[in-house]
């Protein structure tokens, strides 16, 4: 437990109100989004609520001087226990930190704190015309601070990218309370390392990014959707490789397998096609329903000539919110077919997609586990989700055995641990079989020097 002379010493930085140490107050900051079941139950000693970056830089220094551990945490959207505090100390939670500070027009560029939502940050810039493309599942809650401490991704990845495409600058408090800022404006900066970099993605280990500037690019002016249905998943699989190699680029496409397929219908209470195997959602972009209708037509040919079954063009908004809600509703949906669902975040060559699929399958075979599979076809980022029932006898085991193929398959084909979910607690176990032991070794050496003293969100990455 932290004593009360250092506690008393945090709120004359924050004020009173913003230091909570109740029980309850503790509990509630013990879990993020992840699977909490499958993992320890942590509360923080302490949960503070800085406001400035200056207040989080002397909450370091006192944390740094007692060597109390601190966790950096944002909305609590992770999915693999980045946010849990596993050794107690502090839970930094930087949502007061909401100010944008600058929409810089002429560069295109954004400046904002860490615990701006990412849907805020997405319709201010869209207001000037700006587009803002990171778009994880959770951004309607989740935080740039934590886009940017996990790398996060989202459907539009395929087109544009993730959160690492777009930062090009941070300001970050380090272990020992000193305030480092990366990069700037200029479009190219060799100077020394890649520090923006390095902290993009480090999952708070590092330091706490407390404020980010981001480029944007023009907001697209037309968006289209399109809805495929195929017998096979390899069918789907098929059409994405003959769409990017045709020069079309959409700026999502979601695959969804059989058994999501199954879901969704009988989640919306609507028939299936017995024989349709998977689905692809696809959405386009341009400045012009010419740019439009010429992708539309491209990506049509692509997938009659490998065997789609029925092929959908939204065409109004309406039609293609229903096309959407669809994928939108599928995790509600999975979730609701067991007791209890394990989501993943594997990432694997687009080449491979079908292939892991396959070994998924037999996977779900193996272990007796239904595993429904979606994900971004476009970048070849899978989502199985392990349904189970933790109650029944054996039934962790044969979820962890499941998991650990899951991954002994996405590594096997050259593929990786997490698309955009991060490694945080639940990937612990596998990095040295991804990275290999001068990988880890080269991170650790990293993690020493800037934090000495391990004390910026410990027992996370290894």
């Amino acid at each position: 437990m932290i004593p009360e002379e250092i506690k008393q010493e945090i709120r004359a930085i924050v004020g009173p109100d913003h230091v909570l140490d109740s029980e309850l107050n503790r509990f509630g900051y013990s879990y993020d989004a992840s699977f909490v079941p499958l993992l320890p139950a942590n509360k923080p000693d302490l949960v503070v609520r800085p406001l400035t970056t200056d207040e989080v830089s002397r909450i370091m220094v006192v944390a740094c001087e007692h060597e109390i551990p601190v966790t950096p945490r944002g909305a609590a959207s992770g999915r693999t226990g980045g946010s849990i505090p596993l050794k107690g100390g502090i839970s930094l939670a930087l949502d007061r930190m909401t100010r944008i500070i600058e929409l810089d027009l002429r560069n295109m560029m954004v400046t904002a704190e860490a615990g701006v939502r990412t849907i805020d940050l997405y319709n201010h810039c869209a207001e000037k015309g700006l587009f803002f493309p990171p778009d994880p599942a959770s951004w309607k809650f989740s935080t740039i601070g934590g886009n940017v401490a996990e790398n996060s991704g989202g459907m539009r990845a395929v087109k544009y990218g993730v959160t690492k495409n777009y930062v090009m600058g941070l300001e970050v408090v380090l272990a020992d309370g000193a305030i480092l800022r990366t990069g700037g404006k200029a479009i190219k900066n060799v100077t020394g390392y890649d520090l923006t970099s390095l902290f993009t993605g480090s999952e708070g280990t590092l330091g706490v990014v407390t404020r980010a500037l981001f480029r944007l690019i023009p907001m697209p002016k037309r968006r289209g959707t399109l809805q495929v249905m195929f017998r096979t998943l390899d069918d789907g699989c098929r059409t994405i490789h003959t769409v990017l190699q045709s020069g079309v680029v959409p700026a999502a496409a979601e695959i969804m397998d059989r058994t999501c397929l199954e879901v969704v219908s009988r989640h919306r209470k609507t028939e299936l096609d017995p024989e349709v195997g998977a689905c692809i959602i696809i959405e386009i972009d341009g400045d012009d329903d010419a740019a439009l209708e010429t992708q539309t037509k491209r990506i049509g040919e692509a997938a009659k000539a490998c065997g789609a079954v029925a092929f959908r063009a939204a065409r109004s908004e309406q039609e293609a919110e229903e096309i959407w809600a669809v994928r939108r509703g599928l995790s509600s949906a999975v979730a609701a077919l067991a007791p209890n669902r394990i989501g993943e975040d594997i990432s694997v060559p687009r080449d491979a997609f079908p292939e892991v699929v396959r070994r998924i399958a037999e996977i779900s075979e193996k272990q007796g586990l239904p595993i429904a599979v979606y994900g971004h076809a476009g970048d070849g980022n899978l989502h199985p989700s392990i349904l189970c029932d933790l109650s029944k006898p054996g039934e962790m085991e044969r979820v962890h055995q499941a998991v650990d193929d899951i991954f002994a398959a996405a590594l096997s084909v050259g593929g990786t641990l997490s698309g955009e979910h991060g490694i945080g607690i639940t990937k612990r176990p596998y990095i040295a079989s991804a990275l290999g032991d001068i990988g880890v070794r080269t991170l650790k050496a990293i993690k020493a020097a800037l934090d000495p003293k391990g004390i910026l969100n410990p027992g996370k990455i290894w």
